[in-house]
């Protein structure tokens, strides 16, 4: 469904409209924008189920994704936090499609808003979006490469208060240790309690869940905190 300028600027006007409407608690279900993107939704769901690889997956997600662009903008703009999962799916396809900053930002309407996600997922809002986040980054520090600390940085302070089991945290926890400590070494210390920072977030993470991955993480860490403690001495 490739739309006009007119076209894309009429739907984010008409989602804003509608979605500002919709009292909280209350489905976007019957409005016709949301009617629209649901309907595409369903049919761009069903042209994934054709796709077996996830890495396609990712790739046509990324090719979807401007589509529902006018749609979002407009429930984000005016919406006062009806369900809706048009926009939940978004929120994790942009995930999936390695647009984090994308994700975060339909992320933290729907925590604000309590939006569910739909039942296929099995999972709460805030335990998928850490764990969205956590999984990639985790993926992504095992194969020797950096993920952005701000993204980690975002989703931990977005999630803090939610509700997920102690393995979910601990995957998110970890990552964010990690990345704290990326690039640190015997001839760099990083920032002032930088190294003690990232101490605490790997012992937060092994406490979370003991078999989280991270005590390995954790002796290196030590060994170069005292390394450089030594050095100042």
């Amino acid at each position: 469904m490739a739309m006009t300028l007119a076209q894309r600027t009429q739907l984010r006007k008409r989602a804003a409209t509608e979605a500002a409407r919709t009292a909280p608690a209350a489905l976007m279900d019957g409005l016709t924008s949301y009617e629209l993107m649901l309907a595409k939704l369903q049919q761009d769901q069903q042209r994934l189920k054709q796709v077996q690889s996830q890495q396609n997956k990712a790739r046509v997600k990324a090719e979807l994704l401007p589509e529902y662009v006018p749609y979002v903008e407009g429930v984000l703009a005016g919406g006062k936090g009806a369900q809706d999962d048009v926009l939940v799916t978004v929120m994790i396809w942009r995930f999936d499609a390695a647009d984090f900053a994308g994700g975060l930002d339909i992320a933290e309407y729907a925590i604000q808003h309590n939006l569910q996600t739909p039942n296929r997922f099995n999972r709460t809002t805030g335990c998928l979006i850490a764990e969205e986040v956590a999984q990639v980054a985790l993926t992504t520090q095992k194969a020797g490469g950096v993920f952005p600390h701000d993204i980690l940085t975002r989703t931990a302070l977005l999630t803090a208060e939610q509700d997920m089991p102690d393995e979910a945290r601990a995957k998110l926890t970890l990552a964010l240790g990690r990345s704290t400590l990326a690039g640190l070494d015997e001839n760099n210390p990083g920032q002032p309690g930088q190294i003690q920072t990232g101490i605490d977030l790997l012992k937060a993470a092994i406490q979370q869940h003991d078999s989280c991955g991270g005590k390995k993480d954790l002796e290196r860490a030590e060994r170069l905190l005292k390394k450089h403690a030594g050095d100042a001495s």
